[in-house]
C-alpha cells in the first residue's frame, strides 16, 4: 500500500530526484521522461469520460489507467541483473494479452479502413485520438531509454498494443467506424 502523508518534500528543488530504489537523478532523465510520459496520458485518458459522458468502455478505462500506474512503476525502478521475480512491480504478458483480447473485441464489429483516419469525429474519439498520440511519445521516450538503461520489455510491448487500442477505441467511439473523418491524399493541392 502507498501512504503520502506529506506532498511536499524540497528533495527536487535542486533538479533531482529520487527514483524507486533510491537513487538520484536529474528530473530530465530519460526515465524519469518516460515515466512522466505515462503520467501524462493517464492525466489525458482521465479526461475522456468528462468530456465523453456517453463513452461505453469505462470498466475498460479505469483498468488501463491502473495498469499504467503499474507502468510508471516498472519504469520508476530499474530493473537489477539479479531480481527476483516478484521483488518489484512490473508489467506482465497478461496485462498486454488483457489489451489484445479488448483490440480484437473492438475492431471485429469495425468496417475495414480504406484511407488513414484523421483525429477527429465525436468527443470521445477526438479524446483517444489525443491520447493515443501522447501513448506513441510515451513508447518512444521508452526506446529512448531501452538505449542506455534496462527497462522490463512487457512495458515497451502493453505500450504499443495500448496505443493500437486507442486508435480502435476512436473509430470505435466514431459509430462504430461510420463517422470516422478519412484522409484524401491531395485533396487540397
Amino acid at each position: 500500500m502507498v501512504y503520502l502523508s506529506k506532498i511536499y518534500t524540497r528533495t527536487g528543488d535542486d533538479g533531482e530526484t529520487g527514483l524507486g530504489d533510491g537513487t538520484r537523478v536529474t528530473k530530465d532523465h530519460a526515465r524519469v521522461t518516460a515515466y512522466g510520459t505515462v503520467d501524462e496520458l493517464n492525466a489525458v485518458l482521465g479526461l475522456l469520460p468528462i468530456h465523453a459522458p456517453g463513452f461505453t468502455e469505462s470498466a475498460l478505462l479505469s483498468r488501463i489507467q491502473n495498469d499504467l500506474f503499474d507502468v510508471g512503476a516498472d519504469l520508476c525502478v530499474p530493473p537489477g541483473p539479479d531480481e527476483k521475480p516478484g521483488a518489484a512491480l512490473r508489467v506482465t504478458q497478461e496485462q498486454v494479452s488483457t489489451l489484445e483480447r479488448a483490440i480484437d473485441r473492438l475492431n471485429e464489429p469495425l468496417s475495414p479502413l480504406t484511407s488513414f483516419v484523421l483525429p477527429g469525429g465525436s468527443p470521445a474519439a477526438a479524446w483517444c485520438h489525443v491520447a493515443r498520440t501522447v501513448c506513441r511519445r510515451a513508447e518512444r521516450d521508452v526506446v529512448t531509454l531501452m538505449k542506455s538503461d534496462p527497462v522490463n520489455p512487457e512495458v515497451l510491448k502493453y505500450l504499443n498494443r495500448l496505443s493500437d487500442l486507442l486508435f480502435v477505441l476512436a473509430r470505435s467511439a466514431n459509430q462504430g467506424g461510420a463517422g470516422d473523418v478519412l484522409w484524401v491524399p491531395g485533396a487540397n493541392r
